[in-house]
């Protein structure tokens, strides 16, 4: 058998007891206020004064007893209105939060475009209005981001398989395919496949990127950029592009494995959207609390006003301009994921001769990093 939750009871009715029993409390202390002085009086009289029950002057006052009475009847009818008064209170204090309740329900039933306006007065419950306002714009914004991505990943991995599916077809429908026909159409498939899977890798990357952190060692930026120039210079010698470095020591902690692909994506960028008399310029160094990469490409000409949607996935200004589509899109949003993984500042500027120059800031390595890193090696740790 399944425990039966307690029955629960609204905020309303919590507010609305507590308003009733303050304003019950303050009229009981007003009549015990007023009768317990009376009350004095009435003992202190003499025997032979006057009772209190008569007036100076003629008429006639109120006894002790009637005005106890008829503060224990004023005590009883003050129950009800309390409980009313309490009522309407709490109600009208609610009545933000209502309003937010409600459109909270429709907005996670699906209606992501809705929102609070939380008008006038501005106080605590507006002001929590506005920041979720703030928050489901927030959310709107990411999810139709998400959409958007899901669309393009699916276009993307799509195009190969159409491709490779029209290969094969087109091979095996050729009665007259010989052998050589046959090995360039399957050396065409193995080219759209490798391209598939690099593919599929980028999104992986991607998608650990955007999920954060999961270690933290302490690494030096120059040693990373090094090993990756190292493994593109003849890549870059190819396409005549000259590569410059110039690698002082930046030590910053973070993950090894996320900030290799950052800089292996950031220099992969600069080869391949260049011109092939073009440069790259690689720099590391440190300064004050921060250690900075910046890599500097020539090649066309950026408006400046495009340069961040470079960062978003599967954005290409002019994927025409070599003549094919070059690259997979996904180089620069994987820099920016990286980046805020780290919380990196990240800065992309368009350089007036064309080109690039991104500029990535991360925080150095703090004394208690560099202090495990040595209790590390120390332990014979790799």
């Amino acid at each position: 058998m399944t425990a039966q939750r307690p029955a629960r009871r609204s905020l309303r009715t919590r507010l609305a007891l507590a308003y009733a029993a303050g304003i019950y409390a303050a009229g009981v202390f007003v009549l015990v206020l007023v009768d317990v002085p009376l009350a004095s009086v009435q003992s202190a009289k003499p025997k032979g004064d006057p009772s209190p029950s008569t007036v100076t002057g003629g008429g006639h006052g109120i006894g002790l007893p009637q005005l106890l009475t008829g503060s224990a009847v004023a005590l009883v009818v003050l129950i009800p209105v309390a409980l009313a008064l309490g009522w309407f209170v709490a109600g009208r204090f609610l009545r933000p939060l209502r309003a937010i309740t409600a459109t909270a329900q429709s907005i996670s039933a699906g209606d992501l475009h809705r929102r609070l306006g939380l008008g006038e007065p501005t106080d605590e419950l507006t002001e929590l209005g506005h920041t979720l306002d703030d928050l489901f714009a927030r959310l709107q914004a990411s999810f139709d981001a998400q959409r958007h991505f899901v669309a393009n990943a699916s276009h993307e991995l799509r195009t190969p398989l159409a491709g490779l599916r029209t290969l094969l077809e087109v091979a095996l429908a050729d009665p007259d395919a010989d052998a050589g026909t046959l090995r360039s159409a399957c050396r065409e498939a193995l080219a759209l496949g490798g391209h598939q899977e690099r593919l599929v890798t980028a999104l992986l990357v991607l998608a650990t990127s955007e999920r954060g952190v999961s270690r933290r060692e302490t690494l030096d930026l120059a040693q990373v950029a090094g090993g990756v120039l190292a493994s593109r210079r003849d890549r870059a010698a190819e396409r005549g592009i000259a590569v410059a470095e110039h690698l002082t020591p930046a030590v910053t902690a973070g993950d090894p494995g996320l900030i290799e692909s950052l800089v292996a994506n950031l220099i992969d960028n600069a080869i391949r959207h260049n011109r092939p008399d073009g440069h790259v310029e690689i720099t590391t160094r440190a300064s004050g609390a921060e250690v900075i990469l910046t890599v500097t490409n020539s090649g066309p000409v950026v408006p400046g006003d495009q340069v961040q949607r470079l960062f978003q996935p599967f954005r290409r200004l002019a994927p025409e301009r070599h003549g094919r589509r070059d690259g997979l899109g996904l180089g620069l949003a994987i820099v920016d994921a990286v980046a805020q993984a780290h919380h990196a500042a990240l800065t992309a500027g368009a350089r007036p001769e064309g080109g690039l120059s991104i500029t990535v800031r991360f925080a150095q390595a703090s004394p208690v990093d560099l202090v495990g890193v040595a209790s590390g090696a120390s332990r014979g740790n790799p």
